[in-house]
């Protein structure tokens, strides 16, 4: 790989946006990646050269799409991508993974859904704060998080109001309130012993009711949001902390280390203490 430039965001302090890791890539020709499916939202701002992303719909459905400078693309969680630069004129091209509880909705709202991945900008000034952005991340990966982060929330704003696919913002409804209610009860609530059945009673609705909501509106199921939010704590505290893994553990809702760990390896793929080591500073 020719020229990469990249930084992990190490503090998962931000629920509603969190930044997990970015850079810039002057590609070699013929430069790939994939296919592989992400955990998180991962956008590419093409500033040189082209190529070709190749993404896998729900359908199964196998599109491929040119993108050159001046445009992006957008790779959704739990989407089959990859993307390969032109082996003549190889992408360079600015890059962010991300997530948190409105990521889904910033997306949304950019129109940079399934079918429409392609970002390209109907308004210059906005596309150019954009850049900067992401220029600034890429430039200062040593930063102060919450520096860092203030770039992201810029960045995201400029890539929602450029997108030449955006959509109209969807009003407030009584769905989207009573997922907050839940996001709010988990972040005050992961250490605790809580279940599926706590999470839907925090609504006093059916279970199967706020499951299929939760669904529709985070991405995930209930017990799955859950999981995955109890071990982004985690990771926090064995980056951040000397406490145990037992101790970590009990911290976030696991008496039981042999459960936590079972949970923590499926999310991330290594042990807690493999992790640990790999991503300690």
């Amino acid at each position: 790989m020719a020229n990469q430039v990249m930084s992990i965001f190490s503090h998962n302090y931000f629920s509603d946006i969190t930044v997990y890791q970015f850079g810039k890539h002057e590609c070699d020709p013929f430069y790939s990646v994939g296919p592989y499916v992400r955990n998180q939202y991962l956008f590419h701002y093409v500033f040189s050269g082209k190529g070709t992303l190749t993404l896998e719909d729900s359908g199964k459905e196998t599109i491929k799409q040119e993108v050159k400078a001046g445009q992006g693309f957008m790779i959704s969680p739990n989407c089959v991508a990859s993307y390969a630069a032109d082996g003549i004129q190889p992408w360079k091209y600015y890059w962010v993974e991300f997530g948190g509880l409105k990521a889904k909705e910033v997306v949304r709202e950019a129109g940079l859904v399934e079918g429409q991945q392609i970002y390209m900008s109907k308004d210059k000034n906005e596309q150019n704060k954009m850049i900067k952005a992401l220029q600034y991340m890429a430039d200062n990966g040593d930063a102060p998080p919450f520096e860092l982060i203030g770039h992201c929330y810029l960045f995201l704003s400029s890539l929602v109001a450029s997108s030449k696919n955006r959509k109209k913002r969807v009003p407030c409804s009584a769905q989207n309130f009573y997922v907050q209610e839940i996001l709010t009860f988990i972040e005050n609530n992961y250490h605790e012993d809580i279940r599926v059945d706590d999470l839907a009673a925090v609504c006093n609705l059916d279970r199967s009711y706020v499951g299929k909501i939760f669904k529709t509106r985070m991405g995930a199921s209930l017990r799955d949001f859950l999981i995955n939010y109890r071990m982004q704590k985690a990771c926090e505290l064995m980056k951040d902390t000397t406490h145990n893994i037992g101790e970590i553990s009990a911290m976030v809702g696991y008496p039981n280390m042999f459960s936590f760990s079972r949970a923590f390896k499926s999310v991330s793929g290594q042990s807690p203490r493999q992790w640990r080591f790999d991503n300690k500073y």
